[in-house]
Parts: structure tokens; C-alpha cells; sequence
């Protein structure tokens, strides 16, 4: 048998647990072991869960940028095939996914107790900051007049919805059940609908904040039906909106920055008295939030995921 038999019949037996050495006795320097593998998906369920709750950051463009994208549809498309295939990853994953979340949202629920103006400035430039990426990856397959079309469209939809809400006088939102469960809606289509940020809109409506402090204290009134909606609408909507991005991913995306943008500006606050310290403190509050989100946003792992 030559030495180049002996290589091919290795590489064809799927149980091998060998690899290749190169000629100094040294591991390929692209082969991850198992363990590794392992480490590095908690690591980026950390970064995801943790990046999720900030306005501004959609849980599937960060998905996209860790190369988990592909791992989530799947698990949400075929949930037992995906599971049989890679179990304990997915609950790496969702522990690192966990901690990161609940982290974050404690950090915000104290940040929005002492400092509510100028949190909300933060994230405001947070959210702007992202645009520019989220413009970006809508153009990375071209862009037509349909695509513009499709973005402005978006917008004012979007716009007068949630014009409409704030403004009439008999809507009058108070955070319950059914709007816990209308957030958990908007974050599942976060997750499967890369670019939207569930958060902003959610803001826009005033219950971000009280949604946001429910996870942080553990209120399983706020929890239960968030998770419900978040895992119904992904589990129902993820083949549907794979083909729609699949097919028209130009114009899918320039909706989605319609709609961030629309939402985004539903949730400045104007309507406030500020001495020339706050508009100081905002400003820069926005140029921080801003820089920090088109660092981060620009931050790219190495990865084959496409949508």
C-alpha cells in the first residue's frame, strides 16, 4: 500500500480520531480538538446572550458574525436532528448564552434606575452606531431600486404604527402578560430575521424597561411568556424567513434598517427639561454609545455562516 493510500483510507474512516500531522510532528494549526470546540461555543453563547439585550445589537447579525447563524436555524427548523447532532454544544451555548443575558440585564436595570435619560442617550448612539454595518450587510448582495423601495416602506410603516400608539388616547400600554408575550414575539423574530433589533421597538412602546427588569429579577410572570413567544414565533417562522432571505435578501434587509431606523427614533427623549450639564452628559453619552457599537459591529470572526 503507498503512503498516499494509507492517508486516504485514514481521512475516509469517520471514526478516526487521529489527524494529520504535518512533517515536524505538530497538529495542523486549523484543527480545533473537541475541547476547544466546546470552549469556544460557551464563549460565544456568552457574547450572544450578552450582546442580545442592548439595543442595537440583533441577536441573528451577532448569530451571523460568530458563526453560529446556521447552528441556530437549524436547531429551530429540526430541532431533534440538531439536538441528536451536536447536544451538548447547544447547552454550552445556552448556559454561556444565560449568563451573558441575565448579566447584562442587571447591569441595565441598575443603569436605568440611576441614570434613565442618559441611558437611553447611550443606546440611542448604540443603535446608530450599528447602522452603518447593518447598511453594509444589506448591500452585500447588491442593491436596486427595489431595495430602497422596500427600506422606505419599512420606515414609514413602522414609523406610523408606532406614531399611532404613542399618540392615541385611548392606547394605553402597561406592561402584562400579553405584552411580555408580544416582547418574547419580537425577540424570536430578532433571532431568525438578522438586523432587527427587538429591543428599540420595544422601547419605542415602553415596556422595554419593565420587561428588562423582570429578567433581571428573575419574575417568572415576565419570564414564562417571554420564552413562549420567543420559541413559537422561531420555531414557527424560521423556514419561512431562511427562503425569504434566501430569495430576496436586498430587500429583506433594507427593510429590516427601515425598521430599526423608524424605531429608533420613536424612542428619543426631547420631551424633557435639560440644564447644559444633561445635554453635555447626553452627547457624550451618544458618542460613546456610538463608537462602542461601530467598534464592536465591525469586529468579524472568521466564519462560513451565510444566510
Amino acid at each position: 500500500m503507498t503512503d498516499n493510500e494509507e492517508i486516504v483510507n485514514l481521512t475516509d474512516d469517520s471514526d478516526a480520531t487521529e489527524v494529520k500531522e504535518s512533517g515536524n510532528g505538530k497538529k495542523g494549526s486549523s484543527e480545533k480538538s473537541p475541547a476547544a470546540k466546546l470552549v469556544m461555543d460557551f464563549i460565544a453563547g456568552v457574547a450572544v446572550g450578552a450582546g442580545a439585550i442592548l439595543p442595537g445589537f440583533s441577536g441573528g447579525v451577532l448569530c451571523v458574525v460568530l458563526g453560529m447563524y446556521p447552528m441556530v436555524m437549524e436547531l429551530f427548523s429540526h430541532p431533534f436532528k440538531a439536538l441528536k447532532r451536536n447536544l451538548f454544544g447547544y447547552i454550552l451555548i445556552g448556559i454561556g448564552w444565560a449568563i451573558g443575558f441575565f448579566a447584562v440585564s442587571n447591569l441595565i436595570k441598575v443603569a436605568y434606575g440611576s441614570f434613565e435619560t442618559y441611558t437611553i442617550w447611550t443606546f440611542i448612539g448604540m443603535i446608530f452606531g450599528n447602522v452603518p454595518s447593518l447598511y453594509k450587510e444589506a448591500g452585500k448582495k447588491g442593491r436596486s431600486k427595489s431595495s430602497f423601495i422596500s427600506m422606505g416602506i419599512a420606515f414609514v410603516i413602522m414609523f406610523i404604527s408606532l406614531l399611532t400608539v404613542a399618540l392615541l388616547p385611548n392606547v394605553n400600554i402597561t406592561p402584562n402578560l400579553g405584552w411580555f408575550l408580544f416582547s418574547g414575539v419580537m425577540w424570536g423574530l430578532s433571532i431568525i430575521i438578522p438586523g432587527l433589533t427587538s429591543s428599540s421597538i420595544m422601547m419605542s412602546l415602553g415596556i422595554y424597561e419593565p420587561f428588562n427588569t423582570g429578567l433581571a429579577t428573575f419574575d417568572l410572570s415576565v419570564i414564562i411568556p417571554w420564552v413562549v413567544g420567543m420559541i413559537v414565533t422561531a420555531a414557527l417562522l424560521a423556514r419561512v424567513i431562511e427562503k425569504i432571505f434566501k430569495k430576496h435578501y436586498s430587500e429583506a434587509f433594507h427593510a429590516v434598517v427601515g425598521i430599526v431606523l423608524a424605531s429608533t427614533l420613536m424612542i428619543f427623549p426631547i420631551f424633557r427639561e435639560y440644564s447644559a450639564l444633561d445635554v453635555f452628559i447626553s452627547v457624550t453619552c451618544v458618542l460613546v454609545g456610538f463608537a462602542l457599537a461601530f467598534l464592536l459591529s465591525n469586529f468579524k470572526v472568521d466564519s462560513d455562516a451565510e444566510l
